[in-house]
Parts: structure tokens; C-alpha cells; sequence
């Protein structure tokens, strides 16, 4: 199985002398092809800061970050702008749609800048609104769309590139508990049948039990590791929230 993404021994210090902060504390692990990875800590554990740091919007101090075969820690900074523009697609919390566009443009923007040919974006729209249950709403402005429209909007926008990976950061954070269940079914669809490779960050349980395998991030390290396995979700949840406990929750 391809190896996506590879964390080697990644610090980011912030601050120096006696003021230094060692957000990411030597970590490391790897994401294989078609894997549903969550991210949970604490907040101030160092989470976000590596997703930061995987996702090239932050630099590393120390380690390697490989997508592929790229370090990407290697990059010049034209290269690196390209290389998230090919490889990588995002899903924030707040849902990033261009109000002046509908859905239908939102996602045809990211394959216009790949310069995708035009007879070419049409079927790959259509395609992924009818995976995700967006037909309808391909012709609403966001404005005109509830939160979890949009979000899934924001997600079939993330996808239509065909990325090596999805780059999640509290997807759920801004939806109501409906919109929250609609969009993680969004993204295990995205996971299941298209076989999109997706590292989400979260502070919630319910949302990370829809992943495959967790992450428990305290204090810069990894403090643990737990995968699902052949649990349903109901029994892995219970497991995700017996560590959060365990680590002090992971607001």
C-alpha cells in the first residue's frame, strides 16, 4: 500500500532562550493510501500546529514532512504554492465559499486553476455533486445554502481535484449536530467509495469515530494510538472518549 504522507521526527519551537515553546515535540507517523486518519488533543497540545505545519501553511523547525516522494519541508516557496495546489485539498472549519459564486462555480474554480479544459469540469461537477447529494444546490449562491450545504459544498470543492490528500481541520466545528452528521457522512463516502486518503483534526468524539484510525496528541508527542478495526462505530467512540479522559478531554 502507497505511503501518502510521512512525519519524521517534526518539531516546531516558537519563541527562543527561556521563552522557547516546543509546540510539535519530535513526532512521527505515517498515513497510507485510502486511510481515514483523526487527529485529538487538548487544546494547546500541538494539533493544529501540525496540521499547520503537514498542510505547508506553517514551516517545521525541525524533521521532514514527505506527500509522496516531496519533502515538502524542502520546498522553495513557487514550488511549494504549486504543489498545494495539486496535491492537497483543505476543508476548514468556516466553510471558505466565494459568496459571489454558486456552488457549481466554487467547485469549478478548483479545477480552473489546474487548468482542467472546460468540456472536462462539467462531468467531474456533476460527478461528485451526485456523490455527495449536492445536485440540487449546484445553482444556490451560499448565502442561499444552510451551513451543512455549504460545508459539503467546501468538501466536494476539496475533492473534485482528485488530491493525494485532504487536509480536514474541525470540519464540524461551525455546524449544528444535523449538518455535522450529513457532512461526516460526506466524508466517509469521500473515503469509502472514492477512496480519498483524509486527515481530520478534531476536539469531538462523535465526529472521530467516523475515522479509522486516532491520533492522541498531548503536550507536542503522540500519547497514544487506537484504530477501529472491525468496531462498529458505537464501540470505537466509546474508546475515543476513554482516552480523551485520559488525556485531560480535548477541548
Amino acid at each position: 500500500m502507497e505511503t501518502i504522507l510521512k512525519v519524521e521526527n517534526v518539531e516546531k519551537v516558537y519563541g527562543s532562550g527561556e521563552n522557547q515553546t516546543k509546540a510539535v515535540d519530535g513526532i512521527s507517523f505515517e498515513v497510507n493510501e485510502g486511510e481515514f486518519i483523526g487527529i485529538m488533543g487538548a487544546s494547546g497540545s500541538g494539533k493544529s500546529t501540525l496540521l499547520n505545519c503537514i498542510s505547508t501553511i506553517d514551516n517545521v523547525t525541525g524533521g521532514d514532512i514527505y506527500i509522496g516522494e516531496d519533502n515538502i519541508t524542502k520546498m522553495k516557496r513557487k514550488k511549494l504554492t504549486k504543489f498545494r495546489k495539486e496535491k492537497l485539498g483543505f476543508i476548514f472549519q468556516q466553510f471558505n465559499l466565494l459568496d459571489t459564486l454558486t456552488a457549481y462555480e466554487n467547485i469549478a474554480l478548483a479545477l480552473s486553476i489546474m487548468n482542467v479544459p472546460a468540456k472536462e469540469i462539467d462531468a467531474k461537477i456533476k460527478d461528485i455533486a451526485k456523490k455527495l447529494d449536492i445536485e440540487k444546490i449546484l445553482e444556490k449562491y451560499p448565502y442561499q445554502m444552510s451551513g451543512g450545504q455549504q460545508q459539503r459544498v467546501a468538501a466536494a470543492r476539496a475533492i473534485v481535484s482528485e488530491p493525494s490528500l485532504i487536509l480536514a481541520d474541525e470540519p464540524t466545528g461551525a455546524l449544528d449536530s444535523k449538518s455535522a452528521k450529513m457532512l461526516l457522512g460526506s466524508l466517509d463516502t469521500m473515503n469509502e467509495k472514492m477512496k480519498a486518503t483524509i486527515l481530520m483534526v478534531t476536539h469531538d468524539s462523535f465526529s472521530a469515530s467516523y475515522c479509522k484510525r486516532i491520533l492522541f496528541i498531548k503536550d507536542g508527542k503522540i500519547f497514544k494510538e487506537i484504530h477501529r478495526g472491525d468496531k462498529d462505530r458505537k464501540e470505537f467512540f466509546q474508546d475515543i472518549v476513554e482516552v480523551t479522559a485520559q488525556i485531560g478531554g480535548a477541548e
